[in-house]
């Protein structure tokens, strides 16, 4: 490469950087003030809309409601994947929409939901909306080539049977679909249909055929309902918290690149650089694919910063033993991406399995946390692979060549972790028995095992008018601390309505005594008028299918991460060793929800997926480490040899799983150091997953693929 063209290359790297950080400081300014140009906030930091539904049907059944929350819950994930729906009282239901201020507008959109029957020609229902389980608008086209709005039904198991039966004896008639009493479509059966999906045709347009889906699959609620009230909320957290993450984030980025350059040099200064391009390159994303932003999402960004130098340090780490080995910077360059490439793409291929299916099979938080997951290991692995290259290429065509610029990986001891794999065991069992142990002592206090926040237990809604406008933060400071008082609760709730002088307080279950000793303190502490003070109980945010949904996706997610790492190792005892280490984690930091009584809401989910992603990436590197030192052993698998290779390829990538780890800590720490307490709360167990992700994937990982590969297996060492 000339030295013209490297220099044409870095003025455009940093030209496009500064266009970047131009765009995304406009972003980050509108944020949070509600203009145009910004990134979408969660109700925890915006505020939005909520919509109390009255119950029409008497005496509704737990599994009815529990089903009619759940595909609301399903239908509003269209306003935002943030949005959450749970029961008030014994027959009200609330919908909380951040992000939007127009109640109508929504109201409009959703519909009133009401009953939805398929009906015969003579007015016989044989099916209800309860056997829907989707429906969307869609555009097709005849076998003309002409332009068709349809709407693509999709039906439960139960419904398909049904809808068989009906449309096999009725082809050429007319079978209407009635919503709250009201022919809304008058369908004639062409064909028999068998397979659970059917399209209804015949709208003059998209819009119409929109109409029509939205009203089938608000018909398809298990519960007929009436728009009770709607008002638009406040947010919980307010502007301090998007003002101290912001200030959390830029302080731990400089460090972190002051970090890269002191321990890297002049790859340091180019990883520093694709650092700035890429936070600048995710701000820009959230916003044009408009990701609603949320307390653990901020949290998730930040943290995916600290990740995204992981790419570089291996890099580097490659360069260094390269260049050791007696190759020029050049070459080292070249060998350390090659050799680099394996250990990068198996480590996030990993984790986007994970957020592809967790995107897929996820609701509510799951779902979102899963975009920016995504969004994060895609454009770290464009940085470090394309952005970090081009930049090291460019300096080193400049003239900086000579290798002191770029270090020389030192000729280190081997450490022998193996010889203490029994102790890492011991410890590692003894820490889990401990969480499990404090759990069962809670249990047995009366206490749940682990302290459920709001978003798991449900609780009680306080709602009061302070006779005047409330700040978010004179909420937190002056009203949260006497609502504390009373009921001793850490996990309290409260954003005001907009517009009005009232404050909503969400605590956990409070008894009638309770309730009366927080109705006299409201009283007595801010004037309150008792009269305006109102309880109501409301069930989890977080449903039993939402929590199913959560399980089921981390479990398929995990055996996808199994079969993907069982295919590229050639051996299943890597993907289930990792697996086992992954498990550990979880259940490390359980301990410490446990033994240090964390509420365990919202965040606790994003928590443990951070985790679960952290824990598999760090894994693999050395994994990677160990395949291809194997690869040198010709097919010796002697126990020395097998302990050799393990413990060598541990060292080896020591320096880059410690020099991750302090990046991603100094994320995190800056983020409990200097966040509001509901942010801290989140960090303090991340930074716990941090360092049991660097320990097992040290002490753990490896020491159980080496007893697995010795002991299991129809290739397992026997001399």
């Amino acid at each position: 490469m000339k030295k013209s063209k490297a220099a044409v290359i870095l003025v455009a790297i940093l030209v496009a950087f500064a266009g970047l950080a131009y765009y995304a400081s406009i972003i980050l300014s509108s944020t949070g003030i509600g203009e145009e140009m910004s990134i979408p906030l969660g109700l925890d930091l915006s505020g939005g809309v909520s919509i109390t539904y009255q119950v029409m049907d008497e005496n509704p059944s737990a599994e009815d409601m529990s089903d009619t929350i759940y595909k609301l819950q399903k239908r509003v994930e269209s306003y935002s994947t943030e949005a959450s729906v749970y029961q008030v009282g014994d027959d009200r239901i609330a919908v909380e929409i951040p992000g939007v201020t127009d109640a109508s507008k929504i109201l409009e959109e959703l519909g009133n939901p009401g009953s939805l029957e398929f009906q015969l020609s003579d007015g016989t229902v044989f099916m209800t909306g309860d056997q829907v389980a989707d429906a969307q608008a869609a555009t097709t086209t005849d076998q003309y080539g002409n332009k068709q709005y349809v709407v693509q039904l999709t039906l439960t198991d139960e419904g398909a049977k049904t809808f068989g039966e009906v449309t096999s004896e009725n082809v050429g008639k007319a079978l209407p679909i009635v919503y709250d009493g009201e022919v809304i479509s008058y369908p004639t059966v062409q064909e028999a249909i068998t397979g659970g999906t059917a399209q209804i045709s015949g709208q003059s347009t998209f819009e119409e055929a929109q109409t029509l889906a939205t009203q089938i699959r608000i018909g398809s609620l298990s519960l007929q309902l009436s728009e009770l009230e709607s008002s638009v909320v406040g947010a919980q957290l307010g502007s301090q918290a998007i003002s101290s993450s912001l200030k959390a984030a830029a302080i731990g980025l400089v460090i972190v690149m002051v970090f890269m350059i002191i321990v890297y040099a002049v790859p340091g200064v180019a990883a520093a650089l694709a650092l700035a391009i890429y936070t600048a390159l995710v701000i820009a994303t959230l916003y044009l694919f408009e990701i609603t932003l949320t307390l653990p999402g901020i949290a998730g960004i930040i943290l995916s910063i600290g990740m995204a130098v992981d790419a570089n340090v291996i890099i580097f780490a490659r360069i260094r033993e390269e260049i050791a080995s007696g190759k020029s910077v050049i070459t080292a360059m070249k060998n350390g991406f090659h050799k680099a490439m394996s250990a990068i793409l198996d480590g996030n291929i990993t984790t986007l399995i994970a957020a592809i299916v967790l995107m897929g099979l996820g609701s509510g938080t799951v779902k979102g946390f899963a975009y920016t997951l995504m969004i994060g290991i895609i454009l770290s692995m464009f940085t470090a692979l394309v952005v970090t290259r081009w930049i090291l290429y460019s300096f080193y065509w400049l003239g900086l060549r000579d290798e002191k610029f770029y270090g020389r990986a030192k000729e280190r001891k081997t450490i022998n972790f193996l010889q203490k794999r029994y102790v890492f065991f011991a410890i590692s069992i003894a820490v889990i028995a401990a969480g499990f142990i404090g759990m069962g002592v809670h249990k047995a206090s009366g206490q749940n095992s682990l302290n459920y926040g709001l978003d798991f237990m449900g609780g009680t809604s306080t709602t009061a008018d302070f006779g005047e406008e409330y700040t978010i933060e004179d909420i937190e400071n002056k009203i949260i601390p006497v609502v504390k008082e009373v009921t001793g609760d850490s996990n309290i709730q409260a954003n005001k309505v907009e517009g009005t002088t009232q404050i909503t307080i969400k605590t956990r279950t409070l008894s009638k005594e309770e309730r009366d000793d927080l109705n006299n303190k409201l009283a007595d502490s801010f004037d309150v008028d008792e009269s305006t003070i109102t309880f109501q109980s409301i069930s989890s945010t977080i449903s039993g299918e939402m929590r199913a949904d959560a399980v089921k996706a981390v479990i398929i997610s995990t055996i996808c991460m199994l079969i993907y790492i069982w295919f590229r190792f050639k051996d299943i005892r890597f993907g289930a060793s990792a697996i086992i280490a992954l498990i550990h984690d979880v259940l490390v930091v359980l301990t410490v929800y446990a033994l240090m009584r964390i509420s365990v809401g919202n965040t606790f989910i994003a928590c443990m997926l951070t985790i679960i992603g952290y824990s598999v990436n760090d894994t693999i590197v050395i994994f990677d480490r160990i395949r291809e030192n194997l690869a040198l052993k010709h097919g010796k698998q002697t126990r020395e040899d097998l302990m050799e290779v393990a413990n060598r390829s541990l060292t080896q990538t020591l320096s880059r799983s410690i020099n991750t780890s302090i990046t991603t800590f100094i994320m995190v720490f800056m983020l409990f150091l200097l966040g509001v307490a509901s942010i801290r709360e989140f960090a303090l167990p991340l930074m716990a997953g941090m360092i049991c992700g660097a320990y097992s994937s040290i002490c753990i990982a490896t020491e159980l693929w080496y007893v697995m590969k010795v002991h299991l297996g129809k290739n397992k060492i026997t001399e």
